[in-house]
């Protein structure tokens, strides 16, 4: 793949990540070409692109971080654009805001990569990781939306919930409840906002576009009823699609032997191209 990176207006640094015109194809590119093709779907020629992708981060994570899932989806034909978060990798904001105040961004990405490298930004599809599921749930219902389809992946119902689940599982319940508010105060004293305004299950009602949402069977960080809760407040109206990813935890979600970047691939190459 090709590789471009610009600035926004605002300072959020990004990459741009197209498929090579000549063609060629790395070992990844030739897996996931593989896999999609024994599910009986026609692919675009390896080197073309078909649409575009906003690929957004998790906590602690950066744009380069998915550079080898860009690299995936890049080989069936999409062009990805990966930002940095605030307070990640080279964003020169200081605090991460779990979506509450970072909705706009993945779109904007979108939109201003498109004018400075001269491509048109639809179609186009959303997919986020943990902290970058929230963000992207929240840029999906946004009502100038652009996103033809969303996949998140191991992201939270609520953050206070997972705060609470996190202190109470390594400090037991009473201690752990503590913990939790102490958490909370310190977290509104740096981001002036609380816990509880980190609320994606508040949100996902109002999707409309396709969405499928995968979790770690053994993810300890957010746990799975998180993930499940998220699919079962879908709206009935939309299509979706809950996958299971088999002994999977937070951190190894997307590097476990499931073949997890062919179903993202294949849901994307399903509702994001053009007929």
């Amino acid at each position: 793949m090709i590789l471009k990176s610009f600035t926004c207006a605002d300072g959020t640094p990004c990459l741009v990540c197209e498929p090579d015109p000549r063609g060629g194809l790395g070992k990844r590119g030739q897996v996931i070409r593989e896999q999609l093709s024994q599910k009986g779907l026609t692919l675009p020629a390896p080197g073309s692109v078909a649409g575009n992708l906003v690929l957004v981060h998790g906590r602690r994570g950066r744009k380069e971080d998915y550079l080898l899932i860009a690299e995936r989806f890049c080989a069936v034909g999409f062009r990805c654009i990966l930002p940095d978060l605030p307070a990640h990798g080279d964003h020169p904001g200081t605090t991460a805001c779990y979506g509450v105040r970072e909705s706009h961004l993945p779109a904007q990405v979108l939109r201003e990569a498109a004018a400075k490298f001269g491509f048109n930004p639809q179609p186009a599809g959303i997919m986020g990781i943990s902290m970058g599921g929230a963000v992207s749930i929240r840029s999906a219902v946004d009502k100038d939306s652009p996103w033809r389809a969303a996949v998140f992946v191991s992201t939270f119902d609520s953050l206070d919930h997972v705060v609470r689940y996190q202190t109470s599982r390594w400090l037991g319940e009473r201690l752990g409840s503590v913990w939790s508010r102490i958490t909370g105060w310190f977290y509104q004293t740096q981001a002036h906002m609380e816990l509880s305004d980190a609320n994606s299950l508040a949100l996902v009602s109002r999707l409309k576009c396709p969405v499928l949402i995968a979790h770690g069977t053994s993810d300890r960080v957010i746990p799975i009823e998180c993930g499940r809760r998220l699919y079962d407040a879908l709206p009935s109206g939309i299509e979706k699609r809950w996958v299971e990813i088999p002994d999977a935890d937070h951190d190894n979600v997307l590097i476990t032997d499931f073949p997890i970047y062919a179903e993202m691939a294949e849901w994307m190459l399903r509702h994001v191209p053009n007929d």
